[in-house]
């Protein structure tokens, strides 16, 4: 199996862009590394992952820093960034082990035929400091590796039982189970979401501990028993590229997308406000030569339009304000799904925006075996620096333009994602004509599915 991931750096010469501002709230501490960390996962560049003959720790010839834990494929080539870099990934050989409800063991390196084996892809991308994005891509694969290893005779069993300890209280139990149409796949699912939720908690802990602040975007992808799991918390993207199809493996959340959500908790829980927002959503922010007047309104229970006059109520400053990239929840971050950001509160008041930021993903499930693979279909995974230049087709003609004339290059998945990072530095492009820049981090991942394919297997 191989791989290949890159991201962005500035050559020596090439003018910096503007620095964009510090996040609401940011700590003025500067950032201190968290005092467990053993190293980032993530060296900022490109990974192009093969297979290793051995379990030894895998090294950057850039900088011979070791993986934190044993990725038992990854090679990590370091680009000359910062490690500290709000742009973090991780990726690695995913070994789940039969062991006893709460049994504490270290990641495995090497993986005996009774162990359930996958891989894993994570990209985080940080905001307010890299402290989040670094705990991350240092946590989050081993949450993961725990919620697996508690349902495993699950995900091996033809069905998963009703309990895991083999007893069948009720005879009817796996009647019920098939009534609700429970499959292995669920349970795979389950563990990402409960995951996601524990790395959540230990972001918070560490970052209050070490009197840091910030949060960051999860994109993670894990090969399992004949499947691809795309799970996406954030603005970060993942798509399906092959001949004749392009496929979204996940769909961004953001204050917009999820107005539903977010105004009906503001509506369950109206002291969340503070009496300082307006959960009601109109076209612009409302003046007082407004009042009066009927205008139009959604609440959280209407996907359409109606009109409401106005009162003093709906002056306050909207619980979602401004248009696409622009869009703020209570004024202050762009993305409404993501790990951290215990202590972002809105600016000059005590109002948290935690409880409207949600840590859980939302996973996409793709049937690797039902697919008639060919070798250049490939997954991508990108930052939303990638996706703010450039559209799923351009992406997809990069990849099809690139891959089938290069098809003897052992690099070339690696290539093709330093061409993609390439497209975004302003240069022409042959889509549209002219250069598109993006100022932000950008790191992808461009994972090719034939070997996933190949590589399945069971326990």
């Amino acid at each position: 199996m191989s791989a290949g991931w890159f991201r962005r750096r500035f050559l020596p010469g090439e003018p910096l862009p503007a620095p964009r501002p510090p996040g609401p709230r940011a700590s003025p501490v500067p950032y201190q590394r968290p005092r467990f960390l053993r190293g980032s996962c993530s060296s900022p560049g490109a990974a192009e992952a093969s297979r290793r003959p051995d379990s030894r720790p895998v090294r950057s010839p850039a900088r011979g820093r070791a993986l934190p834990w044993n990725a038992g494929y990854a090679e990590i080539i370091n680009a000359e960034k910062s490690e500290f870099n709000e742009d973090q990934a991780a990726c690695g050989k995913l070994c789940i082990r039969r062991c006893e409800f709460g049994a504490e063991e270290e990641w495995l390196t090497l993986c005996p035929e009774e162990f359930l084996t996958g891989h894993y892809w994570a990209l985080f991308d940080g905001h307010g400091g890299p402290a989040a994005a670094i705990l991350a891509a240092n946590t989050l694969h081993s949450c993961l590796r725990r919620q697996l290893e508690a349902v495993v005779e699950g995900l091996v069993a033809t069905r998963p039982p009703m309990h895991l300890s083999g007893r069948c209280i009720c005879p009817s139990d796996p009647q019920f189970v098939e009534e609700k149409g429970i499959k292995a796949e669920d349970l795979v699912i389950g563990a990402l979401e409960s995951a996601f939720q524990e790395c959540d908690e230990v972001i918070g802990r560490e970052l209050e501990a070490s009197g840091q602040v910030g949060g960051c975007t999860a994109l993670v992808a894990v090969s399992l028993q004949g499947k691809l799991y795309v799970a996406n918390a954030g603005d970060s993207r993942a798509i399906l590229v092959r001949r004749d199809e392009i496929r979204p493996l996940s769909s961004e959340f953001t204050p917009e997308t999820e107005r539903q959500r977010i105004q009906q908790l503001a509506f369950v829980y109206p002291e969340l406000l503070a009496g300082e927002f307006t959960r009601l959503e109109f076209p612009r922010r409302l003046k007082g030569d407004d009042l009066g007047q009927k205008v139009l309104f959604r609440d959280h229970h209407m996907r359409g339009w109606s009109y409401k006059r106005v009162d003093k109520s709906d002056l306050k400053y909207p619980l979602i304000h401004g248009q696409g990239r622009q869009a703020r929840l209570l004024g202050t971050l762009a993305v409404s799904r993501g790990l951290g950001d215990h202590q972002l509160r809105v600016l000059d008041t005590n109002i948290q925006l935690k409880p409207f930021l949600l840590s859980v993903p939302q996973v996409t499930v793709l049937d690797v075996d039902q697919l008639e693979l060919q070798e250049d279909d490939v997954v991508v995974m990108a930052t939303d620096g990638l996706w703010d230049v450039l559209s799923n087709e351009q992406v997809a003609w990069l990849v099809r333009s690139f891959l089938p004339g290069n098809q003897e290059d052992p690099h070339r998945f690696l290539k093709l994602a330093q061409m993609l990072i390439h497209s975004t530095q302003g240069k022409e492009d042959g889509l549209t004509g002219e250069g598109q820049v993006s100022y932000d981090d950008v790191s992808v991942f461009v994972i090719p599915l034939h070997s996933q394919g190949q590589d399945s297997n069971g326990p």
